[in-house]
């Protein structure tokens, strides 16, 4: 069974930065591909950046100037840099944690960001 806890949201001022991370247990990361996905208010569910179990990391195209997607297999914690904040970044975000090879997929309850200005 994996379980995880979000940290790191909050209130932040655009022109900010954010750190959002992700402690996953239950599963070591290198057997999970381990993802984020923002909701911003009224709008669908979309994914923001990704992360194989061989490390390889993927960050939208329309944030990869701004966002930083890394993990650390010491801790099991999967980390989102966000920099330059922006007020569109509003939302919540939700780790997502995938079995590698399978079909199952774990959710956090999610972390509230609010970007203001």
């Amino acid at each position: 069974q994996v379980q995880l806890v979000e940290s790191g949201g909050g209130m932040v001022q655009a022109g900010g930065s954010l750190k959002l991370s992700c402690l996953v247990s239950g599963m070591k990361l290198e057997d999970l591909f381990v993802g984020w996905e923002h909701q911003a208010p009224g709008k669908e569910r979309i994914q923001v950046a990704d992360i194989s179990n061989a490390g390889d990391t993927y960050v939208h195209h329309s944030n990869e100037d701004r966002f930083a997607f890394s993990r650390d297999i010491a801790s099991n914690t999967v980390s989102l840099q966000m920099n330059n904040v922006k007020p569109k970044d509003t939302g919540v975000y939700f780790c997502n944690p995938r079995p590698a090879y399978t079909r199952l997929e774990y959710w956090g309850q999610g972390i509230q960001v609010t970007v203001s200005g």
